[in-house]
């Protein structure tokens, strides 16, 4: 009998101690969730000249403007049950707010919302093209890497025009920074999406001061696409210039990782002709040669001939394939060589996984010359041996 009041006791006690909640937890009723950070050169809104000008000033200097994107709460304790706020909540605000610290801003928001903010539900950051021209990436992002509340899954993405520009309301009425993400879910469809870098990726990447891309937002009239790539310089951590859609995809090829996409070309007629992707392989040779360091690139695709303006040609024609295949191989032949052209003259960087190519089969050669890479690769010959082959040409009756 004793035993078994003993057993309900610490059964009564378990279960007080598990409802009993977290002692440090905050209601969800008084937090502001942000999904999106939007990183510019410092310029003051005219609001925050019009607030600073009445005095609500502090130390600073204007280096930087952040803009969070806060997703509000739809059934805050304080409009349950009345009527009149239902379909008037916005699906998102954003605030801006300008200084030289991140951390400082972050708590300066908390003097304009009656909410404080958390970025546990963070998932994209977007960083202005012009920044990144004054200020090294690992100095801009240093806050957002230390900081705990930050799950180390949000997405990196660079913009040419402002960051706040990106997380204008949209047509469609959904939260920017969540459909940018969302954006990187179609990479099955086009090789011309980048795999997002993610915050851990972009600390192993800064930590090895070797140059890189990041997937490029264009913003017009509401409207958002995934165009082209930035390009960070390792040694300084500074935007150096742009590489378009044609470049990513070329990226994609040499690497080997694409999930689909297409290659467009003419025919001798000048008509349009598609090849759609439905698999890619790709092997980086380091050949080593004393000193000297060349690269040869395998590349194998089977895919389908999918469009065909041409009507005066019969796509099921084994001669007309094989004009075909070797029209869409000079073609990517085409794309390699003008995307070499822009790292190796234009840039001078190398951002196409050609160096961990070279760690993994060459570790010494590597040692040597990690350092010095990007000017070392300027120089280093690559080549391309591309097979395209056509499966079938999709459910055509001719």
């Amino acid at each position: 009998m004793f035993k078994r009041s003993m057993r309900r006791c610490c059964l009564l006690i378990a279960a007080m101690a598990l409802i009993s909640g977290c002692w440090s937890s905050k209601e969800i009723e008084d937090l502001s969730m942000y999904a999106g950070l939007a990183l510019d050169v410092g310029d003051p809104t005219p609001l925050e000249r019009e607030l600073e000008r009445k005095g609500a000033t502090y130390d600073k200097k204007n280096q930087i403007t952040a803009t969070i994107q806060i997703v509000p709460a739809h059934s805050s304790s304080s409009n349950q049950g009345d009527s009149s706020t239902k379909g008037k909540v916005p699906e998102f605000l954003n605030t801006t707010e300008t200084g030289d610290s991140l951390f400082e801003i972050m708590r300066t928001y908390s003097t304009r919302r009656e909410r404080a903010v958390i970025g546990h539900h963070l998932k994209t950051i977007v960083v202005s093209n012009r920044l990144l021209q004054k200020r090294g990436i690992d100095s801009i992002m240093d806050f957002v890497l230390r900081d705990n509340d930050i799950r180390p899954s949000c997405v990196v993405f660079v913009t040419e025009g402002r960051a706040l520009d990106t997380f204008a309301k949209n047509a469609s009425g959904t939260v920017p920074a969540q459909q940018l993400r969302d954006f990187l879910r179609n990479r099955f469809r086009t090789n011309r999406i980048m795999e997002g870098v993610n915050l851990t990726r972009l600390d192993a990447l800064m930590r090895t001061r070797q140059s890189f891309v990041l997937q490029n937002v264009v913003a017009a009239k509401g409207e958002l696409e995934l165009s082209g790539a930035g390009v960070i310089k390792g040694a300084s951590g500074k935007w150096i210039g742009s590489l378009s859609q044609t470049d990513v995809e070329s990226i994609s090829w040499i690497r080997g990782d694409g999930g689909g996409g297409a290659i467009k070309t003419y025919d001798w007629r000048g008509e349009p002709i598609v090849y759609e992707i439905e698999s890619m392989k790709s092997k980086q040779k380091a050949k080593i040669t004393g000193d000297d360091i060349s690269f040869h690139v395998e590349i194998k695709s089977e895919g389908r001939f999918i469009e065909n303006w041409d009507i005066r040609e019969d796509p099921s024609k084994p001669k007309y394939m094989e004009k075909a295949e070797q029209l869409f191989e000079e073609r990517l032949n085409a794309m390699l060589r003008e995307f070499m052209r822009k790292i190796q003259t234009q840039y001078k960087v190398e951002v196409a996984g050609f160096g961990e190519s070279l760690r993994i089969q060459s570790p010494k050669t590597w040692k040597k010359v990690k350092d010095r890479w990007d000017e070392v690769f300027s120089e280093v010959p690559v080549t391309f041996d591309i097979d395209l082959h056509i499966t079938d040409f999709g459910s055509s009756t001719k």
